[in-house]
């Protein structure tokens, strides 16, 4: 049997209907029972009914995913949609976990997850790799990434996004079977006798720091360089000629973002959202009180390019194995800045690896492993490639 893969994607907006029609359409390409479902359903969508009617139609042995905020296949890029991989292998092994309660004990919700995984009783694989999906809401996502890394001696590759929904962050739940679940993270533990590929990249520069963090309190950015936050955005905007609106500001946002240091010329890249009544700037993930960070600027060119070394990067790590599937993960804020143009990335990522690709625009991207930026990331492309 080897490995088979089956994407499909529905528009349809009957959440009953969708999921009845994603499976029927995995099963046709598939021709048997998956092992895994891996589905992406915007938050426009009935999530609940399609993710029952999903299960119902093809029964896979594992179910997961998240809530979406733009979905795509090689077929269909575009928002509301309800996408699906299943896999069927005799050469990849999967189990499923959950861990809940993140922001009140991340290091318990690690616990619950690594305690699903099989790896311990399977040691004769070569690569391991887990593919988590989180609420990004709950926050503590770099947390998490940590203590899974410690809980399995950093033997995993961890790779994947935190939940989204459509920019509006209001709700962004993930799926274990077919329950819904906020405040949680999922995990798909992948063992495996052949190498699977990761890569990432952001490709954004400094433009503005270093700057030292006087002050921060979890997502809100207070002060930097004991200045508050928004003076020194908005002296930076008047600087490059740019319009910030405090009413407004996501348009001068998505082409600022913060750059979080991390090692000699790499940056984590953290999304401004918002500016309160005192001048506190709340991004998209948390930055540390003492972080140094930049003001980064990236360009169209510039993104496109970073997918591209993703894409390269992942690639190169399959050594002598042919491609089979792509999963593809890069931040709402990429598209909205991009608009039409995010079609050119997730075509460059096609054509350098020369398989199907499945995925989703997420708020924030995960990445953890041997020779990998790692932790939790803002407007970085994430390119998983499973072998043939």
């Amino acid at each position: 049997m080897a490995t088979r893969f089956a994407v499909a994607h529905s528009h349809l907006a009957n959440g009953r209907e969708a999921g009845m029609e994603l499976g029927c359409l995995l099963m046709d390409k598939l021709g048997e029972v998956p092992d895994i479902v891996i589905a992406f359903i915007s938050s426009d969508c009935d999530q609940s009914a399609t993710l029952k009617s999903l299960h119902e139609t093809c029964r896979p042995k594992n179910m997961m995913g998240c809530s979406s905020a733009g979905e795509f296949t090689d077929n269909v890029q575009d928002e509301g949609l309800a996408c699906a991989l299943a896999i069927s292998s005799d050469e990849m092994f999967f189990s499923v976990g959950l861990g809940r309660d993140l922001n009140q004990n991340c290091e318990g919700a690690a616990k619950q997850i690594v305690s699903s995984f099989q790896y311990a009783d399977m040691q004769s694989t070569l690569y391991r790799h887990a593919l988590l999906l989180a609420d990004a809401l709950a926050g503590h996502t770099e947390e998490l990434i940590e203590h899974i890394s410690q809980r399995t001696d950093g033997s995993f590759t961890v790779f994947g996004g935190g939940a989204g929904d459509n920019a509006n962050f209001s709700r962004t739940p993930i799926f274990f079977g077919t329950e819904i679940y906020e405040n949680a993270a999922v995990a798909l533990e992948i063992l495996s006798n052949k190498p699977i590929g990761v890569g990432s990249f952001h490709g954004w520069q400094p433009s503005l720091g270093p700057m030292l963090v006087t002050d921060a309190d979890g997502f809100r950015l207070i002060s930097l360089d004991g200045r508050p936050a928004v003076e020194v955005f908005q002296q930076y905007a008047q600087e490059t000629q740019q319009v910030l609106d405090l009413e407004n500001p996501i348009p001068f946002f998505l082409h600022n973002v913060l750059g979080v240091e991390a090692g000699v010329g790499l940056y984590k890249l953290r999304v401004p959202l918002t500016v309160d009544a005192n001048g506190a700037i709340t991004c998209a993930v948390e930055i540390p009180k003492g972080a140094v960070v930049s003001i980064m600027s990236g360009s169209v060119n510039s993104t496109v390019d970073a997918a591209s070394t993703a894409a390269v990067h992942a690639l190169q790590q399959l050594h002598s194995f042919k491609p089979g599937m792509v999963l593809f993960f890069d931040c709402v804020a990429t598209r909205l800045r991009m608009g039409l143009e995010f079609h050119n990335e997730l075509q460059a990522v096609r054509s350098i690896v020369g398989a199907d690709y499945i995925g989703c625009n997420t708020h924030g991207q995960v990445v953890c492993g041997t020779g990998q930026f790692s932790g939790f990331h803002n407007c970085t492309a994430v390119v998983c490639v499973f072998p043939a």
